[in-house]
């Protein structure tokens, strides 16, 4: 009976330090192959993450790659088995400082060596479809302001053939009339009017003639754009469409500068100027003083008429001119990395992902430090051997008692020596009662609570 009670727990605020005791023993099996798991799959990202920032020949990319990968499998598993094994055992305040310190130094470096490779891998086709999407948007923009610029001195065209119009009028009614002077017939004035009505009407075939131009570039770079937009959200390997993209982006560039240079506004311009620099008022050709004065007065209202022309079409054109030109498009072809770094902010969830797979040990760590805090928390002040099992007590015991045995054993000895043993082993010692035969004495071990 009294062995059994010996075998009694002290307390029994020890079941629950035993109940996770036992099951940090069961877990420890599945902790190691989580973190393993975890390692590997990083590995296997970080690998498809690396592969697009390296070149050379493909068997060196392929090594360099699975180096690389590899390297950072074993320095994860590394890192993270270390601060488990180490870190919940840690108690002293300054020591676990300490050990938190390493884990954040760890944990950056395992950002900065795998985490945006990671992402790379899981986001990096998104990223590259984004930056194909955000270039075709500004390609888009610039080709729009192009190609309103080059309409803008469309929007001339009706002011030049009215006034083209308005002075083949004068002409014919002159002619027919005499509507401004008042004698019918070809002479100066018609003359004068009818070649006011031929320059401005050749300008305006020049303003015509450019439309059909611009209209062919127009359709010319909406295809293009077209072509663009299917490359961006297609199907197929995400390298090839972004060097076909690329092809198109540079024969965009090239139609958006013709446009630029189709703009009519500098010729308008520039005819609307000769206009009424070139103007030569033509002599009177009546036949009569009075004739000849009422030409005149014709020819210098004439003069006013072309001037005010002049100057509406050289303000028009102005207008159109003073236009900021369009800067042309630059597609910088970026690597999966660097569009994944670029675009971050547009892939958070991939991101939190990349990170969550190389730092999810870290909760693992938290919960192990969390349970043996509270094993000692209920544990006490309570010795090892207090939490002993019944089979560990008795294999204690049954050492116990063979060195005992082996004690009592008598050593070969010279007879004198033997006989002095017997007979101080035979003289008890003073006010020691000597326990019976039959009962084996047993010393418990210091700090043994019975």
């Amino acid at each position: 009976m009294a062995s059994f009670q010996i075998l009694a727990f002290s307390s029994k605020d020890g079941l629950m330090s035993q109940v996770l005791r036992g099951g940090i023993t069961r877990l420890d099996m599945m902790t190691k192959f989580t973190l393993a798991t975890l390692a590997l799959a990083s590995g296997i990202y970080t690998y498809i993450g690396v592969r697009s920032l390296l070149e050379g020949s493909p068997i060196e990319v392929f090594l360099a790659a699975i180096v690389y990968s590899a390297a950072v499998s074993v320095v994860i598993f590394a890192f993270w088995t270390y601060l488990m094994r180490f870190l919940p055992h840690v108690r002293q305040a300054s020591s676990r400082r300490l050990m938190y310190v390493a884990m954040f130094i760890g944990s950056l470096m395992i950002l900065a060596m795998s985490a945006w490779l990671n992402a790379a891998a899981l986001a990096g086709a998104a990223a590259l479809q984004q930056h194909m999407a955000n270039s075709t948007d500004q390609f888009q923009q610039s080709f729009d302001r192009a190609h309103g610029n080059a309409l803008a001195a469309q929007g001339l065209l009706p002011d030049i053939q009215l006034a083209s119009r308005r002075f083949s009028l004068l002409s014919d009614q002159e002619r027919q009339s005499g509507a401004l002077t008042g004698t019918s017939g070809s002479g100066t004035v018609v003359q004068l009017t009818a070649q006011m009505s031929a320059q401005l009407n050749a300008l305006a075939g020049e303003v015509d003639a450019s439309r059909d131009r611009i209209k062919t570039l127009f359709e010319s770079g909406s295809k293009t754009l077209e072509r663009m937009r299917q490359l961006t959200s297609g199907a197929g390997p995400i390298d090839e469409r972004t060097n076909e993209f690329a092809a198109e982006t540079v024969v965009l560039t090239g139609i958006i500068a013709d446009l630029q240079q189709t703009s009519i506004a500098p010729a308008v311009k520039r005819t609307a100027e000769d206009l009424s620099k070139s103007f030569i008022a033509p002599a009177a050709d009546g036949r009569t003083a009075d004739l000849a004065g009422r030409q005149n007065q014709v020819v210098g209202k004439v003069e006013q008429s072309i001037k005010a022309q002049s100057q509406a079409l050289a303000i028009a054109a102005d207008d159109i001119l003073s236009r900021p030109e369009v800067k042309p498009v630059r597609f910088v072809p970026l690597s999966t990395a660097e569009a994944v770094i670029q675009y971050g902010t547009d892939f958070l969830p991939s991101w939190a992902g990349a990170i969550s797979l190389d730092l999810m040990p870290a909760v693992l760590i938290f919960i192990h430090s969390i349970v043996f805090e509270a094993i000692r928390r209920d544990e006490g002040d309570a010795r090892d051997e207090d939490g002993m099992s019944a089979g560990e007590v008795m294999r204690a015991l049954k050492i116990y008692n063979n060195m005992q045995a082996l004690e009592a054993r008598p050593l070969s000895s010279p007879p004198h020596v033997a006989l002095e043993r017997s007979a101080s082993a035979e003289a008890p010692a003073a006010g020691i009662e000597k326990p019976p035969g039959n009962v084996a004495s047993i010393n418990p071990a210091a700090g043994f609570n019975r």
